[in-house]
């Protein structure tokens, strides 16, 4: 009898320790729904993936463009062992202009930097727009030299009917880009390019304007204002230099009322106190520079000038690799950078067959704008 109550007493124990025990199992479906349910909150991962914002990795591409240690020492020979002797500079302009500028620039940079293996050397062919040059450049087929140019010579081969083109050339590469200045001398009485205009408009003929070439970017920007302004363009008193030098000249002794140029040609000018800069063609002011635009002196006009270089005709894909590689270390060279930044250069360098593409562009832009403003039939 005792035996049977210790065996029930027992059995009554054991279901209690298994009612105990029993609750254990309901706390897991509880605790289930939270940790589950944390995981949709966690999917915000997906708005992690701004991370396609920090896609403008496409901007930082340029870094190669400003890496001025590309390579260093000089660019070897090529397989057929150019270049073999000097490397000449054509600048299709007389001394003190932009490509005689740019060109001397590259010379230095060339040399300098010990770019290319040989001396390089700068000539000078100036006249009509850069296309005496240009007939000198291509008849001689010399692959030892190459020919500074730029828009001046698109619209000068057009004005003055020229037999050989850039088509007769190879594109190497466009460098730089600038603006415009309308200048006058220290003793102007013109103060502002308001005043200017004033006349202008009142006696077009009586303001003579000085520039480069008939038809380069001097004298279309001429041609653009007095459409602005309402002047016929058949009264405008364009004088034509043959070089920047010149026609700097011409402004300061007074030989013309006022000039134009390019910005970086003649900033030293007014450095020097021997001119003053009226308005500057850009959309915007220049750099830290007060003179006015002529958009802001009430004058709806924007233009910009570019340079570039072009090989003889003839040149195998060797020779015109080289070269192009060349003008490459060229601009990638910190040495060429700081000439950007103080001549206030835009950087505007493209090679190769891309660069032939945009000539094509060119000129028939140009042809559009000399048509428009009666330079050419």
């Amino acid at each position: 009898m005792f035996d049977k109550k210790i065996v029930l007493f027992a059995l009554l124990a054991l279901v209690v320790i298994v009612a105990a025990c029993a609750p254990a199992p309901t706390p897991a479906p509880t605790a289930a729904p939270p940790t589950a349910a944390p995981k949709p909150t966690e999917a915000p991962k997906p708005t992690e993936a701004p991370k396609p914002t920090e896609a403008p990795k496409p901007t930082e591409a340029p870094k190669p463009t400003a890496v001025p240690t590309v390579a260093t020492g000089p660019l070897p020979v090529t397989k057929s062992g150019y270049p073999s002797k000097t490397l000449t500079i054509l600048a299709p302009a007389n001394p003190g202009g932009g490509w005689d500028q740019t060109s001397r620039l590259m010379q230095q940079v060339l040399t300098n930097e010990k770019i290319v293996p040989v001396a390089v050397e700068v000539t000078n062919k100036g006249g009509a727009a850069g296309t005496i040059g240009l007939a000198e450049f291509v008849s001689k087929k010399d692959p030892h030299t190459i020919m500074t140019m730029g828009l001046v010579m698109v619209g000068g081969i057009l004005t003055n009917k020229s037999a050989v083109t850039l088509k007769d050339t190879v594109p190497l590469a466009r460098l730089t880009g600038e603006y415009e200045v309308i200048a006058v001398p220290t003793n102007s009485k013109y103060k502002t390019l308001q005043e200017l205009i004033a006349d202008f408009k009142k006696d077009p003929k009586s303001i003579s304007w000085g520039g480069g070439s008939a038809g380069g970017t001097d004298h279309i920007l001429v041609g653009l204002i007095a459409q602005a302004v309402g002047v016929d363009i058949k009264n405008v008193n364009y004088v034509a230099f043959a070089g920047g030098g010149e026609s700097a000249a011409a402004v300061i002794g007074g030989q013309v009322t006022v000039g134009v140029s390019g910005y970086g040609e003649w900033k030293a000018h007014v450095d020097a106190g021997k001119m003053r800069f009226l308005a500057v063609s850009s959309e915007k002011k220049i750099g830290k520079d007060p003179t006015p635009t002529l958009k802001e002196s009430g004058v709806d006009v924007v233009l910009a000038n570019w340079r570039g270089v072009v090989g003889s005709p003839g040149i195998d894909a060797e020779t015109r690799a080289w070269l192009i590689e060349a003008l490459t270390r060229m601009r990638n060279s910190k040495a060429w950078q700081e000439i950007l930044v103080k001549n206030e250069w835009d950087d505007l360098f493209l090679t190769g067959d891309a660069y032939g593409k945009f000539l094509d562009e060119e000129n028939v832009r140009v042809t559009q704008v000399l048509k428009a403003i009666g330079l050419i039939q």
